[in-house]
This record gives structure tokens, sequence and C-alpha cells, in this order.
């Protein structure tokens, strides 16, 4: 293999561990969510309160439901594609009705019948909460025009009496349940009628009075109808409202008028026939008495006249003949309100009257060859008699046509009237509370992630070891209960056995035998890229590790621009700066043996100044025979140069990164810089690590929860 497949080999082999080192698989997304637990548990209990308080606050509905059939007439074309509807997508004769009852010709009805234009809503929020609202029903409203843009209220005195006050809380008016009130307002006046309150003294409740449209479009708004099946013409219609009674007392009153005007429509025809026929019939019967008295006059003056058998069936032939005129006469005015004069229907009918017409004709010209008296008494008898007939038959229409109006039942019938139904079906508390609990759980994940992702700096340790040429010698965990390095007892020595520990635990290890310093070279120094890393944390309990294992060490707080003083007033800055000796600034630790402390101390002249003399080297030869390791903590390197004065004083550097926090950039940089001051080794530590249960080998790797100080194997 030449050196140009090598240099392609190896570049894929760094594209390939860099992809690995930003691919998150399903066991480390649920590791990162178990570590943050404690947070997705605070988005749980939130997402619990939040479904709680939207639970209680919404006001409960109750649903009522009524059951409707509709009587589909026709042949058995009709029916049989009745039964194939289902498969040809055909619409239901139901379709028609269901948008009809949803029709404002329907609503409008409704909405005067049930007061829909005007509406009292409880103001208290407590109320609301514990669901202890109140409830006022208006049977009566009216706001002058010009006020309603104010918020008026009615606030109840006592179980029957109430008050109207206006924004400022000034009485308008006071009145008592079921009588009508009025007050002059706007140079108008406010009339309100309240049929039923059931409120405790004291409550408040808004009054509105809304638009018919308005009203009509909230009711069909909450309306739901459907057909049950297909093709079934049954008919479900249900309705939601906050008072059980209203809701089945609406839904009622829908169903009530939807009959109505579905037998006064299919009623409606018979209603204008008869109509039309009892404005004709006074004339007709005027017709038939004026031609009575016209063959009574005729026949006082000529005497009796006596007909023969062949004028009477001459009289009897024309009459008939004109009665089948006007019933085809009837006939064509009822189909000329359906069809127009060309239409075929309207067309036959003429046609028949013109045939009956002509023989009609011929019968009067026969009529001719009898004695004029006889044909004149003829004439005046077929008079009568016509009109005589006339009248009959339309009293008997006029008869007909009032049972037929009296006996129409429409083609639709009420199954099912609505009832009064106790339980509530909404708000359904536990579908909420889930579902709130559900998505701020969600967004307690997002957001998790969303960190994370924010957090883009380095987590491979390979990926650093390879880029800086600089080992990791250990990850050291994030832990929820660290103990303040305010504490005088370090953390090793009161958890020893916590991961934490053991991860500090690896560092004297792969210090002892990866870089096997001896005991004249026992100076380390501490440091980080940045505040907040965990440089104190680990260079104090690193510190405390040592002593644990029966060493004489010294921890130095070299981060003298934060000036601490635990333990005691004085420390590094006064011992260099010659005010006491160093022996008068150390303190000897009580929790861990053989572990002194040599604080920061106060100074007032600047960190800068006391480091770039020899008085750090001089105090630094001076404890190297007292003490078996020396660690010194030093400022964050990424701030100030105190690390980088500090760093040829030492055998060697320890690097704390935090975890995720540092880009490859900042990192190489920090290293170059210390590497100009110092060619001591160097090696990194990461801090705050996600934990991960398990056991680990090698360096930049930490045990789970396997330990045995102060336990027996067998524990």
């Amino acid at each position: 293999m030449n050196e140009k497949e090598e240099n392609k080999v190896v570049n894929q082999a760094i594209v390939q561990a860099q992809q690995n080192a930003n691919t998150i698989t399903l066991l480390e997304a649920f590791e990162i969510l178990w570590a943050k637990k404690f947070i997705l548990l605070l988005f749980l209990i939130a997402g619990y309160a939040i479904g709680y308080v939207i639970a209680n606050w919404q006001r409960p509905q109750y649903t009522s439901d009524i059951l409707l059939q509709i009587d589909v007439k026709g042949g058995k074309a009709g029916k049989a594609m009745g039964e194939m509807g289902s498969l040809l997508d055909v619409a239901s004769p139901a379709d028609a009705e269901i948008e009809l009852i949803k029709s404002r010709m329907i609503l409008s009805y409704v909405v005067d019948a049930e007061r829909l234009c005007f509406s009292a809503t409880p103001t208290s929020a407590v109320d609301r909460f514990l669901h202890k609202e109140g409830r006022m029903d208006l049977d009566s409203l009216y706001i002058p025009p010009m006020a309603r843009a104010t918020k008026w209220r009615a606030r109840a005195i006592s179980p029957d009496t109430y008050e109207v006050i206006d924004e400022e809380d000034k009485v308008l008016l006071e009145g008592k349940v079921g009588n009508m009130h009025s007050a002059s307002l706007a140079n108008d006046s406010l009339h309100i009628r309240v049929s039923q309150m059931l409120a405790d003294s004291g409550q408040t409740f808004v009054i509105t009075q809304i638009s018919d449209l308005g009203a009509m479009g909230a009711l069909k708004g909450g309306l739901n109808v459907k057909e049950k099946g297909k093709q079934t013409g049954i008919i479900e219609a249900s309705f939601n409202h906050r008072y059980p009674d209203k809701a089945a007392s609406i839904l009622n009153s829908i169903a009530k008028t939807y009959l109505r005007q579905n037998v006064e429509m299919r009623s409606a025809e018979a209603e204008k026939t008869l109509e039309f026929l009892e404005k004709q019939l006074p004339g007709v019967k005027a017709k038939l008495d004026s031609a009575e008295k016209v063959l009574a006059d005729y026949r006082y003056s000529i005497g009796s006249v006596d007909m023969t058998g062949e004028t009477h069936a001459h009289l009897q032939k024309e009459t008939d003949l004109q009665k089948q005129i006007l019933e085809l006469e009837q006939q064509r005015q009822a189909a000329a309100r359906l069809f127009k004069e060309e239409h075929p229907s309207i067309q036959t009918i003429v046609k028949q009257q013109n045939r009956l017409r002509a023989e009609l004709g011929k019968l009067k010209k026969n009529a001719e060859k009898m004695p004029l008296t006889q044909q004149e008494v003829a004439r005046l008898k077929e008079d009568v008699a016509v009109n005589n007939e006339i009248y009959t038959e339309m009293l008997n229409k006029v008869q007909q046509l009032r049972i037929v109006r009296a006996g129409e039942v429409g083609n639709v019938r009420i199954v099912d009237f609505a009832r009064i139904n106790g339980a509530p079906s909404k708000p359904r508390k536990a579908n909420i509370i889930i579902c709130a609990v559900a998505a701020s759980f969600m967004v307690g994940v997002l957001l998790v992630f969303l960190m994370r992702m924010l957090q883009n700096g380095v987590r491979s340790v390979t990926e650093i070891e390879r880029e800086t040429d600089t080992s990791v010698i250990a990850k050291i965990p994030e832990c929820a209960d660290k103990i303040s390095n305010k504490d005088p007892q370090m953390f090793v020595a009161k958890k020893p056995n916590d991961p934490v520990s053991e991860a500090i635990r690896s560092v004297l290890t792969a210090i002892d035998f990866s870089f096997n310093l001896s005991n004249d070279h026992q100076v380390i120094m501490v440091g980080g890229l940045v505040p907040n890393a965990g440089k104190t944390f680990v260079s104090l309990n690193l510190a405390g590790t040592i002593g644990l294992v029966g060493k004489k060490v010294l921890y130095i707080d070299g981060d003298m621009r934060k000036a601490s003083s635990r333990f005691k007033k004085v420390g590094l800055a006064d011992v260099l700066m010659g005010k006491i000796s160093f022996d008068e600034a150390v303190y000897h630790a009580n929790s861990v043996e053989g572990l002194d402390i040599l604080e920061a101390g106060k100074f007032k002249m600047a960190a800068f100044e006391l480091l770039r003399g020899n008085q750090l080297k001089k105090l630094l030869d001076e404890l190297r025979p007292r003490y078996d390791k020396i660690i010194i903590d030093t400022p964050p390197t990424s701030l100030v140069t105190d690390a980088y004065m500090i760093a040829p004083l030492v055998d060697m550097s320890l690097i704390v990164l935090y975890y995720s926090r540092h880009s490859m950039e900042s990192i190489q940089e920090s290293l170059q810089n210390l590497k100009r001051y110092s060619n001591k080794p160097m090696a990194f530590i990461m801090n705050h690590c996600e934990h991960r249960a398990g056991y680990g080998y090698g360096y930049g790797y930490y045990y789970g929860r396997y330990g045995y100080y102060g336990k027996s194997k067998d524990d």
C-alpha cells in the first residue's frame, strides 16, 4: 500500500471516528435522560399541575341527544338504490334533512323559544375552579345599542332579588326573579326579566345580549347531527351545554320545530288549494241562487211547462259535459302551479277540454229544434244544474282538504326525546391530565436533548488524544450530591465508594504508573480552561486521596485572584509577601491525616507581581523535602496567565476539561500555550461526564458503584 492509500485510509478512519463520536445510540439516549431524571421529574410534576388546573378550570358540559326517523317513500328502484347506496356512494335522503335541521328556518324558532340571545355568565374565578358557580336564566333582556359595549353585570342580593350594575359598580336597578324591570339608559331603556336564579349572595354574572344571527351561529356550531349507519333514515342529534336541563330543552325544541315545519311543508299544497276554493265558494253560491231565481220567475210568467224524456236526457248530458269541463279546468290550474303552459301534461288537459266543448256545442245546436218555451226552460234548468253541481263539488273538495290538512303527519317522527343527563360529558379530567403530563414530559425530553446539542464541545477521549497527542487519564462523572469545596471534609473521605471517588483514585493510579514520577519530582499543577470546570474540586480531592493512602501531601490554592480564607485568614499571598512564615499559614486537615492546606490568603499586590519573582520557587524548594506530593490549584488558563507562570516550577500539569463544553480548537490552543512555558509531562482530566453504569478498564474510564472501602468482600 503506497503513501496516498495509507493517508486515504487514515482520513476515512478519522471521519468514521468523528461520526461515531457524534452518534447517539438508544442506550446512550436513555442514559442521557436518566442523568437528567430530576429535571424530567420536575416537568412531570409541572405537567400534572397544569393538567389539573386546566381540568378544573373548564366548566362541566352536559350532553343530551335525540333520535329522529325519516320515512323515505319510493318505488322498488328507490329501495334498490337505497340498498346499494353504501356501495355507490349515493347521498342519503337523510343528508337533506340534516341540513334542514341545521338551517336558520329551524334554528331561528329555537333561538326565540329558548331565549338564546341572552346569557348570564358567572365571573368568579375561584368559584369556577371549585365548581361552585351560580346560575341565572334570563327570560328577557334588552340593552340599548349605545350601551352594549359596557360590561353590565347582575349581582345576587338574596335568593330571589338581584341588582344590575355597571363596570364601576354603580347600581342601575334592583329586581325580583320573575318580574319585568326597566331603567332609563342612554336615552332609552334597559329591560330585564330573570326567570330563575340559583346563586349565593354576592355572586355576580356578566349579562350580554347578542344578535339572532350570532345566537344561531353558536347553536349551529355546538349542534352535532349525523345519520346512524348508511341509508338507515335514522338521524341522531346531540348538543352540549353547561346546564343539563338546558341541553335537553334546546334539543327538544329543535325536534318539535323540525317536526312542525315538516308537517307544514307537506300540507302546504292542500292549504293553498283550500284557500283558493274558500275564496271562490261565495261567488259560485251567488251564481246558483241567481240561476234558480231566474228559472222560478220564468215558470211563473209562462206557467208550468212539462219536459219530455228527450229534453231531460238532453239536459242531463249537457250537465255532465259541463261537470267534466270544470274538473279538467281544476286539474289544469293545479298543473299550472308546477309546469309551464307548454308542458305535455297541460297540453293534454287543454285538448280534452276542447273536445268536450265541441260536444257541448253540438248539443246546443240540437236543442234549437225544440219548442222555444222548452228551449228556454231547458237552458235555465241547465244553468241551475251546472251551478248546483259546481257548488256541491266545491263543498266536497273543501271538506276533503280540511280533513287532509288536519290529518297530515309528515314523513318524520321523533323516536327518542332528549332527556336530562346528570353526568357531565366534559371535561374528561383523566385524559386532560394524562395529555398534559405527556406533553410536559416531551417538552422536558426535547429540552434535555436541545441542551446537549447546544453543548457541542468535545466528548470523545479518543478524539482528544488523537488531536493533541496528550493522554486523558480519567473521566470523572457528574454527581448531584457533591460536597461543596467549602466543606473541610473531603468528598473522597466522606464517600469513598462513590464513582466520583473511584475516578479521582484512578488519577493517582495513572500518575504513579503511567508517568513513573519519583518522590524527587512530586509537584503537580492542576488547572482548567474555563471557570467552573471543577479544577478546585479535583485538586483538593486528589490531595485528599494521596493523604488517605498514607502519604504526606500539601494542597496549595494558587488562585490568588479569588482569595479564600475557609480555614485561616492567611495563606499563600501572605507567605510570598513575607508577612508570615509557611508554618503559620498552613492548615492541618482533620478529616484526612497527612493533608496540609495552604489557602490563597489575602493580598494587596497583583497576583502577577507575586508570581514573577522567585518567592514561589524558593517556597517550593523548601517544601519538597517535607511532602511526598504537592498539589497546586491554579486559575483558568483562558482568563489569566498565572498558570503559565507556575507551570515551569512544577513536575507535571493536569488540565481539567468540562465534558462537552470545550471545542477542539480551544483545547489545542491552551495546550500549546502551556507547552511554551513548560516541557514537563501533561495530561487531561475530563470532569462532569455523563454517568454510565458498568465497569471500566484503562485510562479514561471509571468504575460503576463498585467499592470495598469499609466493607468486606462478601458485602
